[in-house]
């Protein structure tokens, strides 16, 4: 194990809080393993590191990172997921793939899923747009995270208005998922897209809102005003 691994790790470990702990997992359905630290806290550990892995470059970073995935700790993939996305400037198309392969083999649970797409998968996508269509290739996945992971990677692409017929598409794909965890996050997706596109995301959820599951519907309208959401919520 690298020298920074093993000293981050040891940082998450005197950070830990015995409350913390015990409270983290009322946030989870799953079972999840947890040092007991604070998201903030752990970013900060995160930062204090990198600039000692910047200084081996981002094929080394991703292998460290790699190392912290592994582990299983909640608080280590939070600190992977930042170093990696704090290489967004050097994203090259192979990259794709290692993100890929962190979603299938590690994630396991909706704040390792988030932190991870929400930035880095997300900054990959808007540098290298074509692989929006992978995306659609993980949301017919039997993984569900993987299925989480193609609507939260669009996250803020949706927020500032970006691939709008992309996210429409995901959301047909995502449309009758029996996963609550799934719902939530293409939900989610929908609303964000709604804060440009309210017109068209409202359309879509009139259209659509016989088939869509109740969880899902009510993360979609969340931004929309009173009337759009009696609309969207009376059964016809």
């Amino acid at each position: 194990m690298n020298q920074i691994v093993r000293n981050v790790q040891e940082e998450l470990k005197q950070a830990a809080d015995d409350e913390i702990k015990k409270s983290f997992q009322r946030f989870f359905k799953e079972e999840v393993k947890c040092h007991g630290v604070k998201a903030a806290a752990a970013v900060k550990i995160a930062k204090k590191y990198f600039p000692q892995v910047q200084g081996v470059g981002k094929g080394k970073t991703f292998d460290l990172c790699e190392e912290l995935f592994e582990s299983g700790y909640c608080e280590e993939v939070w600190v992977a997921a930042n170093w990696a996305y704090w290489f967004r400037k050097d994203f090259q198309p192979g990259d794709f793939k290692v993100f890929e392969t962190w979603i299938k083999k590690y994630i396991s649970n909706w704040a390792e899923c988030d932190t991870l797409c929400n930035h880095t998968v997300g900054s990959f996508i808007e540098r290298y747009p074509h692989y929006v269509d992978n995306l659609k290739k993980w949301a017919e996945s039997q993984n569900r995270w993987m299925r989480r992971a193609a609507a939260v990677s669009l996250i803020i692409p949706a927020k500032e208005g970006k691939f709008l017929k992309d996210i429409l598409e995901l959301a047909d794909i995502l449309l009758r998922d029996n996963d609550d965890m799934v719902q939530k996050g293409y939900g989610w997706m929908l609303k964000e897209a709604s804060r440009l596109h309210q017109t068209e995301v409202f359309e879509y959820v009139i259209k659509h809102k016989d088939k869509m599951p109740r969880t899902a519907l009510r993360y979609a309208i969340e931004k929309m005003p009173p009337e759009f959401k009696k609309r969207a919520m009376k059964k016809d």
